[in-house]
């Protein structure tokens, strides 16, 4: 059974109120900034592959008055990512150590993904990563998880997908992966012990 894993909240801690907290003086301020100026959809854009310099002149154009804010999306990035999920990674390395075919499919940035690979050695232990941002193409559309099975020669049936992302888990089981909603380590770990992985 192959492994294929998502990355961010999954075995790599992300969220932009990481850094956002440092930056507004309450919660609510900083809660619409990101509901309104640097919100999901606008994210998952640079996810698609857009370059931050153009996410940051677009946002700019809509709300001038954020300008510094906003620059800081793409300036402070790394604030976002302050480290590993340890426990899902215990889980990676275990799997590597049966020798279980590891996968990941990230929607991510191709020059974020790059400029933050060196911090996270256990990447290494895959055998393939598809990084939406270069390849053009988001979970959970079915073209990223057909180009994971095409790229590698493996099969869809035989593959379970972890993704703390529900309608991305939805999107893997209608190509016919199985699949697994990431809420915690421990979550992960008690459901590969069921379906004898772990």
């Amino acid at each position: 059974m192959n492994v294929v894993f998502d990355l961010g909240k999954v075995l790599i801690e992300w969220d932009p109120r990481h850094l956002y907290r440092k930056v507004f003086n309450d919660e609510a301020r900083m809660e619409w900034f990101l509901a309104n100026v640097c919100h999901n959809e606008w994210n998952l854009q640079q996810d698609k592959g857009r370059s931050f310099d153009e996410a940051v002149t677009e946002a700019t154009s809509r709300h001038p008055e954020r300008a510094a804010e906003i620059a800081m999306y793409r300036d402070r990035w790394m604030e976002m990512v302050p480290g590993a999920i340890m426990g899902s990674v215990d889980i990676l390395e275990a799997l590597h150590k049966k020798a279980t075919p590891l996968y990941a499919i990230t929607n991510w940035n191709g020059d974020t993904f790059r400029a933050t690979r060196s911090r996270f050695p256990f990447l290494n232990l895959f055998r393939d990563i598809i990084v939406s941002g270069d390849e053009k193409m988001l979970k959970p559309g079915p073209e990223i998880f057909h180009l994971l099975a095409s790229r590698n020669n493996i099969s869809l049936a035989d593959s379970i997908f972890i993704d703390d992302s529900l309608r991305n888990v939805k999107g893997a089981e209608a190509v016919g992966m199985q699949g697994h909603h990431f809420i915690s380590p421990a979550g992960l770990a008690a459901d590969l012990q069921r379906r004898n992985l772990l």
